[in-house]
């Protein structure tokens, strides 16, 4: 079962249906779907995506959360934790995009913390892997910039929904590196200015 995860200025709340209005408040912005293996245009879609989600969350591989803004009880974005394997302790941090007016906010570091503690120090977790765009050069660095590993690209692994190729930039945080990790994004929530 998917729990509330809160920190100081973010709640991630267990995806339902009711969350709808507030995504959709938010979730039409081309900028967020550029670079998703799915494209998110309409209210029917949207739904669409969120029972996909809730059908995966059932299934036992997916933990769906939705990103709120504390100061307003303010839905910005959403975020998942997906292939989750109990056997193998691993699991990855995706599907996640927060309103671009919140970008630099500081509201995914947050995210990110809440998730990773989650995942190693609660679910004893062994790895957590995150992949992005080969042309997101923004995540990449963002995945540099809080220690995480860059293992490795597979290349022409999803169709775009325009077509395209997209190869998958691949990056992990393994259970010996969760203290670096945590030390960096424990900084940059508290707006030290780091330097991975």
């Amino acid at each position: 079962m998917t729990p509330v995860l809160e920190g100081a200025r973010v709640r991630l709340e267990p995806m339902t249906l009711g969350h709808l209005p507030g995504l959709e408040a938010v979730a039409f912005d081309e900028r967020i779907w550029r670079y998703m293996p799915v494209l998110v245009r309409t209210r029917e879609e949207l739904r669409e995506w969120v029972e996909n989600a809730l059908r995966l969350e059932a299934a036992g591989t997916v933990m769906p959360w939705v990103t709120v803004l504390k100061d307003g009880n303010r839905v910005v974005g959403s975020t998942r934790l997906m292939d989750l394997s109990n056997v193998h302790q691993t699991t990855e941090l995706g599907s996640t995009w927060i309103a671009p007016e919140f970008h630099g906010a500081g509201v995914n570091p947050e995210a990110k913390l809440l998730q990773l503690t989650f995942a190693f120090e609660t679910l004893g977790l062994r790895r957590v892997a995150l992949k992005t765009h080969h042309e997101n050069l923004q995540s990449q660095a963002a995945m540099r910039k809080i220690g995480a590993t860059y293992e490795g690209t597979f290349r022409n692994h999803y169709v775009m929904p325009d077509g395209s190729q997209r190869h998958s930039v691949w990056f992990s945080i393994i259970r010996e590196d969760w203290p670096q990790v945590k030390s960096l994004l424990e900084a940059r929530v508290a707006g030290v200015r780091v330097s991975a």
